[in-house]
């Protein structure tokens, strides 16, 4: 199918897709984002449409999806807008540290940690932490494998318990 028929097939087929993207959205506004995202895909995935299927499935089945994505990708931004007097927002899954200071001093203190811990639990314990497998471990130390879990188990128990002090 050329490219001008194919341009002509979309604009057709748009009239069609605005009700069901404010079914969707619930927001004229967003419904105008979605019927445009809609099309751009459709026009940029223009080679793996075929020719005798219906258009009209097709790009619904292309809204629906473009959809259900961004309120996925919403659903895990768990951001709140905060209504107190100086009006910012928190976004609860922020993980950095702003003060460089202070995660050099936790760095420091996890690497303290891990050094006073008894040398039985601290090699299976920095192997493991390097990226090797338990089996790997075991056959580097020559220990059975329950025997490294159970002491890379402690010596995380034991960092645990010291850097919590």
């Amino acid at each position: 199918m050329a490219s001008s028929d194919f341009n002509q097939l979309l604009i057709q087929n748009a009239d069609f897709l605005k009700p069901f993207a404010a079914t969707l959205t619930k927001d004229q506004e967003t419904a105008k984002d979605l019927l445009q995202e809609t099309m751009y895909r459709a026009l940029a995935n223009q080679e793996k449409y075929s020719v005798g299927t219906n258009v009209k499935a097709w790009l619904y089945t292309i809204m629906r999806n473009i959809f259900i994505n961004n309120y996925r990708r919403k659903s895990k931004q768990n951001t709140i807008f905060d209504n107190s007097s100086n009006d910012f927002l928190i976004d609860y899954q922020q993980k950095s540290i702003s003060n460089d200071a202070e995660s050099n001093i936790r760095i420091k203190e996890i690497q303290k940690a891990i050094f006073e811990l008894p040398e039985i639990f601290k090699q299976p314990f920095m192997l493991y932490f390097e990226g090797f497998k338990y089996h790997e471990i075991a056959d580097i130390l020559q220990e059975p494998l329950g025997t490294i879990k159970s002491r890379i188990h402690f010596a995380r128990k034991l960092l645990k318990a010291q850097i919590e002090r």
